[in-house]
C-alpha cells in the first residue's frame, strides 16, 4: 500500500467519494487547465509500461493545445526512467513505483540535487484470474504461496487451484503464472508488497508489458497474473484481496483505494529533474499541470485508473513551484 501520509489530508474531505465502487467523474474542486503562452519544443518520456497508455492519452490532449510541441513516449518499464533522466534523454520519467535509494543517489551524483516526484494517478494493483475462474478472494499470504519460491509470508507452496478451495475440473489443474520482467515497476512493487521481497518462482511466465499479462490470463482458464487495474479487459477478473489470511477482503476499486482497505494500492508517478528554487522548463511544467488538471484527471478515469482527489492534486502542484 502506498504511504498512508499521502492520503491523510485528502481523506478528511472525501468520505462521500470513497463510497464509490469506481470513479465516474473527478473531484469538482480540481481546476480546469488553462493554456499558457509560448509553449513549444520537444518533450521526451521514458519509463513505466503501466503508465504508457495514460502518457499517450495525455500527450494527445496536450498536443491539441500546443501543436508546436513534439512528444516522444517510450514505455518499457519503470527501471528505464532513472537512467533516462540522468542521461538527459527524457525530461519525463513515469514510474509505477518510487525510485530506489540507489537510483536517487545516481541522479544526485549527476545533478547535485534529488529528483522531484509528482503523483499523477492512483492504482489498485490487481491480481487477475480468467473470467470463468470462480475463486472468490485471496489473501496476500496465498498470493505469495502461488507466485513465490521463498514464501517469506510463511505459507506452504500452492500449485493447483484445488489447494485454494476451487472445485470441479479446475481443482486439479495446475496454476499457470503470468508476471512482468524485472525492468517493470509493477514487478518491483509486487515483489516487495505481495511477496515480502521474496523471489518469484522460476515457472512465472515473464511478459514485456501489462497487456501481455492480461491477455495470457484471458486465454487460459488456469492462469493468474498481476498488473495495474487500468489494463482490465472483459476476459479477466480482479480477485478481491485481504492483507492476511482470514483478514477483511476488499475489492480492487476506487473507494477501497481511498480508504486504505485494498492492500495493493499505489500512487503512479512522473519524475522530473527540477533544480531547487528554479522553475522547470515551460513545456515540462505545463505537461504536468495538464495531467493534474480536471481534463487530465478525466483522462485517468478514461484509462481505467483512479483520479487524485483535489487535496492530493494541490499537494503535487506545490512540488512544481
Amino acid at each position: 500500500m502506498f504511504k498512508k501520509s499521502i492520503l491523510t489530508a485528502a481523506l478528511l474531505t472525501i468520505t462521500a467519494m470513497s463510497a464509490q465502487a469506481a470513479p465516474t467523474h473527478v473531484d469538482a474542486k480540481i481546476a480546469k487547465y488553462k493554456s499558457a503562452p509560448g509553449v513549444a519544443g520537444n518533450l521526451g518520456s521514458i519509463g513505466s509500461d503501466s503508465l504508457n497508455n495514460l502518457m499517450t492519452y495525455w500527450a494527445e490532449g496536450f498536443k491539441k493545445k500546443y501543436p508546436n510541441v513534439n512528444i516522444q513516449i517510450e514505455g518499457k518499464g519503470s527501471s528505464t526512467a532513472p537512467p533516462a533522466l540522468i542521461a538527459g534523454t527524457a525530461q519525463l520519467g513515469p514510474m509505477s513505483r518510487e525510485m530506489k535509494s540507489s537510483e536517487i543517489e545516481a541522479f544526485e551524483k549527476k545533478y547535485g540535487y534529488k529528483p522531484t516526484k509528482i503523483g499523477v494517478a492512483l492504482d489498485s494493483l490487481a491480481v487477475f484470474v480468467n473470467k470463468d475462474n470462480p475463486i472468490k478472494s485471496l489473501s496476500l499470504d496465498k498470493v505469495d504461496a502461488i507466485f513465490s519460491k521463498t514464501h517469506k509470508r510463511g505459507g506452504a507452496d500452492v500449485t493447483t487451484w484445488g489447494q485454494l478451495g476451487v472445485t470441479g475440473k479446475l481443482a486439479k489443474m495446475p496454476i499457470s503464472i503470468y508476471g512482468r520482467n524485472s525492468a517493470s515497476g509493477t514487478y518491483g512493487y509486487f515483489k516487495e508488497h505481495a511477496l515480502s521481497k521474496g523471489d518469484f518462482k522460476n515457472s512465472v511466465k515473464e511478459q514485456p508489458g501489462s497487456a501481455s499479462v492480461v491477455e495470457g490470463v484471458a486465454k487460459d482458464i488456469g492462469a493468474i497474473g498481476y498488473s495495474g487495474i487500468g489494463y482490465t479487459t472483459s476476459g479477466v477478473r480482479a480477485v478481491p484481496l485481504s492483507a492476511k489470511e482470514g483478514g477483511k477482503v476488499a475489492e480492487a476499486n476506487y473507494g477501497n483505494v481511498l480508504n486504505g482497505s485494498y492492500p495493493m494500492s499505489r500512487m503512479l508517478y512522473i519524475y522530473v529533474a527540477k533544480k531547487p528554487g528554479q522553475p522547470l522548463p515551460k513545456v515540462v511544467e505545463e505537461f504536468l499541470r495538464y495531467a493534474l488538471s480536471k481534463e487530465g484527471q478525466e483522462v485517468v478515469v478514461k484509462d481505467g485508473y483512479d483520479p487524485l482527489p483535489a487535496k492530493m492534486v494541490d499537494a503535487q502542484l506545490k512540488a512544481l513551484k
